[in-house]
């Protein structure tokens, strides 16, 4: 009998009994594997065999050993393209796991260069760059050989397949699996040209994705829940969209704007761009690149040109994130993903973040006489297309009045003509007409349901309010909802006061209506309220007799207390209904005035256990029983 029939004989009799008896059948395969410790198949019958009976550690030695001693082998390489297929794949039933555990079992070195072969085995561009970013991921060390020479594949594979969009598999692997790995890995010296390149090239896949029009035979599942405009999430409903290439699971990309600005952080660093590395937002971008603008002029050769780069780069990613932000609110249908629910009108309106600003810091410095003459010119136009832009809003808003008992205050036509009526206040706001600004506020007010709580603030949001004052008006973009109506209206109204209450001459009451609304969005307004103080303390006395009906702010109440005292200046506070006619009366019997700083006390006791009321329907209150004043109070 040959050497080639007693293997055949060995292998044989093992199969026979594995079933029955897998002892005896693995004593068999031993022996055999003694006598002819060269034999391919009586290594791969025993790698079989603890294989299918999924004993990790034995089969994991035998196919080190059949890696080593028989690396030429199809059948073995046939394994080894199965056992990377489930490292690939997110599959989790047993099988795939099984097999993902044998390969830990490997020694590190042999699993890299297995890994690196089984690429090389592979014809498919697609299956190769995935193998070889296997081999990124579990060994960041062969970043530095194959990272770049990777990317560069998988865009020379775009070019050469015509595909007609950036938002496909070779891109998708580039930009969101490989370039990080790049650009992260600190021991490769990337030459600044390249990593712009690349960074547009995330870009243009980013922005792809996230402005893919919708498809007929895609299915979108939109989310109920309301997106903040100011969110880069906004409105990302569930949904089905595969990219040509890829699994569903690996077409989905979370949270697109993010990511590229993660990676902008990265190239601007590794390209010694300027700015905080802690910027971690849009809007602190937009701010950077404006301060680069006014540097600019002074800068020369490298650090002109890198500085060139940063304010493109950057004002271009702000500009689309921007646009997408706006037509995904007012347009939701343009975009597949994006929430088709929309939450009704919005309403394009200035940003008044600054209305907590000192009052002299908006007055400016002093004007040679040519340039008052050009800004005079300049505000006259401007003042112009205000006033047209209100005729058009009054014809608008006779349009869209909703009649009585037809719509409930929630409906449709009732939302258009709010929107329309505080557009109308901001174009009375900026001629100056602060009364009729007023008027359609309160009108806006009337018809909303005060919210239950003050919404919640985002990172953007908190960062706009610390930006110094700046040339030029914000605009925001905001739903004709109660929760961000309301708001911006208190806003609103508190611009309107505020240079009337801190004029040289004396209102007290435009003064109280300011103290009120600065409780909202408090503390930003706080700098402020300190100086409406500061004049009551000039004054010696200050009389608002709706104090204790609308001022709930702890701090607030303190500093008042504090106003009464000998420390505090014995201020003369008239906050009490009817108070100030008592007090002309404290010569018939000085009783009185004692009896008027006993009621003080009690009533600041009982306000301070208002202070956990919802500030926003005391506000709410405020504008509807008060309409009258708060009109007749402005010119």
């Amino acid at each position: 009998m040959s050497a080639q029939k007693d293997c055949e004989f060995l292998v044989k009799r093992a199969r026979e009994l594995v079933s029955d008896d897998p002892c005896a059948a693995k004593a068999w395969l031993i022996t055999a594997r003694t006598l002819y410790p060269a034999d391919f198949n009586i290594q791969y019958e025993m790698y079989i065999i603890e294989r299918n009976a999924e004993r990790t550690s034995s089969a994991g030695r035998l196919l080190y050993d059949m890696f080593i001693n028989f690396p030429d082998q199809p059948i073995v390489w046939r394994e080894i393209s199965v056992i990377t297929a489930a490292l690939r794949s997110d599959s989790q039933d047993k099988h795939a796991q099984f097999l993902r555990g044998l390969f830990e079992t490997l020694p590190g070195r042999v699993q890299c260069e297995m890994l690196l072969k089984a690429t090389e085995q592979c014809f498919n561009t697609l299956e190769k760059a995935e193998m070889l970013l296997l081999l990124l991921k579990r060994f960041p060390e062969s970043v530095v050989q194959h990272g770049v020479n990777l990317g560069e594949t998988l865009l020379e594979a775009e070019a050469s397949e015509n595909v007609e969009t950036p938002v496909n598999c070779f891109r998708k692997l580039f930009v969101c699996d490989v370039l990080p790995l790049v650009i992260n890995n600190m021991d490769m010296r990337l030459p600044a040209s390249l990593m712009q390149k690349y960074m547009l090239k995330a870009a243009e896949f980013y922005i792809g994705y996230v402005t893919r029009g919708p498809s007929p035979d895609v299915q979108i599942q939109g989310s109920q829940d309301g997106g903040s405009l100011k969110s880069p999430s906004v409105s990302r409903g569930s949904q089905r969209y595969v990219i040509d290439g890829l699994s569903e699971k690996s077409s989905v990309v979370a949270e697109p704007w993010e990511r590229l600005l993660d990676i902008l952080a990265v190239v601007g660093a590794r390209c010694e761009w300027q700015g905080d590395k802690g910027q971690r937002y849009y809007v602190d971008m937009l701010q950077r690149v404006k301060e680069l603008c006014r540097y600019l002029p002074g800068l020369e050769g490298d650090t002109r040109s890198r500085c060139c780069s940063q304010i493109v780069i950057c004002a271009a990613l702000v500009l689309f994130r921007s646009a997408f932000l706006y037509v995904s609110a007012v347009q939701p249908a343009l975009f597949q993903g994006v929430n088709a629910l929309s939450l009704g009108p919005w309403i394009l309106v200035e940003d008044l973040s600054s209305v907590y600003n000192d009052v002299e810091v908006e007055r400016g410095p002093v004007k040679h006489a040519h340039k008052k003459r050009k800004l005079a010119d300049g505000r006259e136009k401007t003042m112009g297309q205000y006033r047209k832009a209100l005729s058009s809003l009054h014809q608008m808003a006779a349009v869209q009045q909703p009649q009585t008992g037809q719509q409930s205050p929630s409906g449709q036509a009732s939302l258009e003509h709010h929107r329309a009526l505080i557009q109308q206040a901001s174009c009375h706001y900026a001629l100056g007409e602060y009364r009729m600004a007023c008027e359609k506020l309160l009108d806006v007010v009337g018809g909303l349901v005060p919210p239950n709580q003050e919404p919640t603030k985002t990172p953007e949001d908190q960062g706009r309010v610390k930006t110094k004052t700046r040339k030029g008006n914000d605009l925001r973009l905001l739903p004709c909802t109660s929760k961000a109506v309301l708001p911006f209206c208190l806003q609103l109204m508190l611009a309107c006061f505020k240079l009337r209450a801190f004029t040289d001459s004396r209102d007290d009451l435009s003064l109280g209506h300011v103290v009120v609304l600065l409780q909202h969005d408090w503390p930003q307004g706080e700098m402020l309220f300190l100086k409406a103080v500061d004049k009551i303390c000039q004054q010696g006395s200050f009389q608002y007799e709706n104090f204790f009906n609308y001022v709930t702010n702890i701090d607030m109440l303190e500093e008042f207390a504090y106003l009464r005292t000998p420390e505090g200046g014995r201020i003369q506070l008239e906050l009490l209904p009817n108070q100030g006619m008592l007090i002309k009366h404290h010569t018939v019997t000085r009783g009185i005035t004692k009896g008027v700083k006993e009621d003080f006390r009690l009533a600041m006791e009982r306000q301070v256990s208002r202070c956990g009321e919802n500030l926003f329907s005391v506000l709410h209150r405020f504008c509807i029983n008060e309409k009258i004043i708060i009109i007749q109070s402005l010119p």
